[in-house]
C-alpha cells in the first residue's frame, strides 16, 4: 500500500521537519491552483514524471510557470531522451495519481528507481509548497527541509538549471 498523508506526515514529524498543510478543493491543473490557493506564499510548483529512452524515472520539480524544454532537458540533468511516464507507472513508483505528482510521494520508491531534479530557480524561495501525496491539500515546506526529506529517503535531488522553450 502506497504511504497516505497522514503517513508521510508522521514521517516528516519523526524527521523534525515542520510543514504546514491546508485543505482545499480538488486542484489538478497549474491553472486550477493558481485560481484556489488563495494567498499561500511561497514557490509554486509543477512536477513532471518522466522517463527516458534507457527506461530511467526522473521527477523534475520545476517552478509553475516554467515551460520546461523536454527536448533540450536531457543535457541538463545527463539523461537520454525524455518522454512523459505513463499513469499507471507513476501510480506503481510514486503510489500517487496524475495531478498529484509531488517529490513527497518518494517516501513510496522504496526501490530507488526514481531521479529527483530540483530546479535552482525554485531554490531561490525559502518555502515551497507541493500537494502531500493527495490533490486536496497544499503542504508549504523550507527548502532546506524538503532537500532533507529527499536525502532521508535516500533520494539526494539534482538541482540544476532547466532549460526552456523561451530560452535561446
Amino acid at each position: 500500500m502506497p504511504a497516505t498523508p497522514d503517513d508521510l506526515f508522521a514521517r516528516l514529524d519523526e524527521l523534525g521537519i515542520e510543514v504546514e498543510t491546508r485543505q482545499h478543493a480538488p486542484l489538478f491543473t497549474v491553472e486550477e491552483s493558481q485560481a484556489l490557493r488563495g494567498e499561500i506564499p511561497g514557490g509554486h510548483t509543477k512536477n513532471l514524471f518522466l522517463k527516458d529512452k534507457k527506461d530511467r524515472l526522473w521527477l523534475v520539480v520545476a517552478p509553475e510557470d516554467a515551460a520546461v524544454d523536454l527536448k533540450r532537458l536531457p543535457d541538463a540533468i545527463g539523461s537520454a531522451r525524455l518522454s512523459f511516464g505513463k499513469a499507471e507507472l507513476m501510480e506503481e513508483v510514486l503510489g500517487v495519481v496524475p495531478g498529484s505528482v509531488t517529490p513527497f510521494a518518494i517516501i513510496n520508491d522504496t526501490g530507488g528507481r526514481v531521479s529527483v531534479v530540483l530546479s535552482d530557480e525554485l531554490l531561490g524561495h525559502e518555502v515551497l509548497n507541493f500537494h502531500p501525496l493527495v490533490n486536496t491539500m497544499t503542504t508549504t515546506i523550507g527548502r532546506d527541509d524538503l532537500v532533507a526529506f529527499l536525502k532521508a529517503e535516500n533520494h539526494a535531488p539534482l538541482v540544476a538549471t532547466l532549460p526552456t522553450v523561451d530560452a535561446g
